[in-house]
């Protein structure tokens, strides 16, 4: 099956400091654009930052998994596993704060991955993660 590129709008407070986040920290390349929106090329999906005042935007829950409490809602991509091997330190030498530092998750298990999580500067959590055996990506 051929993956099509999904298209994600999401709420940001601060317009400026997210279009320098996913551009320069994230090295997302940006495309259209106007006062109160930004589209980006989120590792070839459409991701759209959209400004919202900071009181209209819901507030953050987790849920635990593998003993770590996941940010939910969160979005992201999986990646071959050098790529994110590569991703994550270049994170790291930009000096991201991560709410869940990359790591190995269900090692010797099933579903097998390397994740991590961290936010936007307006509190968007981002999940990255990768599977040694891409064939895992829906094993149950």
């Amino acid at each position: 099956m051929k993956v099509q590129p999904f298209h994600l709008a999401i709420p940001v407070y601060d317009l400026k400091a997210c279009r320098k986040f996913y551009r320069e920290t994230l090295g997302c390349g940006e495309g259209r654009s106007s006062d109160h929106w930004v589209d980006f090329n989120f590792f070839g999906h459409q991701l759209v930052i959209h400004y919202k005042p900071k009181e209209e935007i819901a507030s953050e829950h987790s849920n635990p998994v593998d003993g770590k409490d996941v940010p939910v809602p969160h979005f992201g991509v999986v990646l071959e596993w050098d790529v994110f091997q590569e991703f994550a330190k270049l994170l790291e030498s930009k000096n991201i704060n991560f709410i869940i530092e990359p790591y190995i998750r269900f090692e010797g298990q099933v579903g097998e991955q390397a994740t991590m999580f961290f936010k936007d500067p307006c509190g968007n959590a981002l999940e990255f993660k990768s599977f040694k055996n891409m064939d895992q990506l829906f094993a149950s």
